[in-house]
């Protein structure tokens, strides 16, 4: 059972959200599980611009996806920044890319799923998960979220992102700004756990 969990991250929140996310889907016995970034398309100039290099560099070390890692993946699990309510460019310039995967129908069936982060607490966050969940349907792509059995997202203790769509961070703007709860990291492993089970359930393991 192949579950990659693919991301993009600027200054390393949804990184660590990807890394909370890969931990959970671990946890389910037969999951073997990877982790990607995909493509950057900033020039160093830019991200030496918005002073994004250093924190790049603590995951610098995570290959980088293809259209293979969709295609050998039994479940996707993407994160991505929200930019103006929907996903990032970087992200978006990546599935473009995938015009082959869907004329073969190479991700049907497969199960997909998302989680994001915004500077604002109502930053675009469930309609950046929900309009990419379009891109997924078209793949034909079975969805999954985060049920409400996942009680850490409904707490009123705490300003903290997490929805029945999927987990998400608050990350403020630019780099040194809040970092991913542990009540965050809770629900993007919880997101992990799930997706691993119902792809277990897919695959019959």
């Amino acid at each position: 059972m192949k579950i990659n969990v693919i991301f993009y991250s600027l200054y390393g929140h949804i990184y660590r959200m990807a890394e909370a996310v890969a931990e959970g889907a671990r946890e389910v016995a037969g999951a073997d599980v990877g982790l990607y970034q995909v493509p950057e398309t900033y020039t160093p100039e830019i991200l030496e611009k918005l002073g994004a290099i250093e924190y790049k560099k603590v995951f610098e070390r995570i290959p980088v996806a293809t259209s293979d890692t969709l295609a050998e993946a039994d479940a996707i699990i993407f994160g991505t920044p929200t930019r103006f309510g929907m996903m990032i460019a970087q992200m978006r310039a990546f599935l473009d890319q995938t015009g082959s995967l869907w004329s073969e129908g190479a991700l049907i069936g497969k199960a997909g799923s998302v989680f994001t982060a915004s500077a604002t607490q109502h930053g675009g966050q469930e309609s950046t998960i929900l309009s990419f969940h379009t891109t997924l349907l078209h793949h034909g792509m079975i969805i999954v979220g985060v049920p409400y059995s996942e009680k850490r997202q409904s707490i009123l203790s705490e300003i903290t992102g997490g929805s029945p769509y999927g987990a998400s961070t608050i990350a403020g703007s630019g780099p040194d700004t809040r970092l991913p709860s542990e009540n965050e990291l809770a629900i993007a492993r919880f997101q992990g756990r799930h997706v691993a089970e119902i792809t277990k359930r897919l695959v019959g393991e």
